[in-house]
């Protein structure tokens, strides 16, 4: 999570200026493609309903050429099947700010026997914050998935068997 877009110097949640919330995506193209991306990405929200302010206005931000013909490709496609305008805005990515460490991995952190075991393997807040582990059992904590998916998924993660299995243990009892 963080901020991008503006150009108030070192964004804060208290000092956002004309900054957006956002978060940054790094992601491996062999694993999946720019384009599986953008569907997630139109799935994930309700481009034809306009935004209430520019913090939290609904972005993607774009990288290089191919990006940007990509995402408006895939924008007036949705558009023309919906038959609705879409208020997703479309910008050139500039330097992304990352947000104070406490709006990180929000859905995770409201879950104490969680981050006890995250805690545990992650000595420092930037290590916790870069961890892929962290962020999908931060997705399954905020309501995205199934405990089988995401036991599947800590599978293939560099996880200690022995946090796996604390993991495991705790996403049961919550019964999705």
């Amino acid at each position: 999570m963080g901020y991008a877009g503006g150009t108030t110097p070192n964004p804060t949640y208290r000092n956002l200026g004309d900054h957006t919330e956002t978060i940054q995506i790094d992601f491996d193209p062999d694993q999946i493609s720019y384009e599986e991306l953008l569907a997630l990405f139109w799935k994930g929200h309700d481009p034809t309903e306009r935004s209430r302010s520019k913090q939290y206005m609904a972005v993607l931000f774009f990288h290089n050429d191919n990006q940007k013909r990509l995402a408006m490709l895939t924008r007036d496609r949705l558009a023309a099947q919906r038959g609705k305008e879409i208020y997703t805005q479309i910008f050139p990515a500039s330097e992304f700010a990352l947000a104070e460490t406490y709006h990180q991995k929000h859905a995770l952190r409201g879950h104490g026997r969680l981050m006890e075991v995250f805690n545990t393997l992650y000595g420092n807040k930037k290590d916790f914050i870069n961890a892929t582990a962290a962020a999908r059992v931060n997705g399954f904590a905020g309501g995205y998935g199934t405990v089988s998916s995401l036991e599947r998924e800590l599978t293939r993660l560099a996880l200690p068997p022995e946090a796996r299995s604390k993991i495991s243990e705790i996403l049961k009892s919550y019964g999705r």
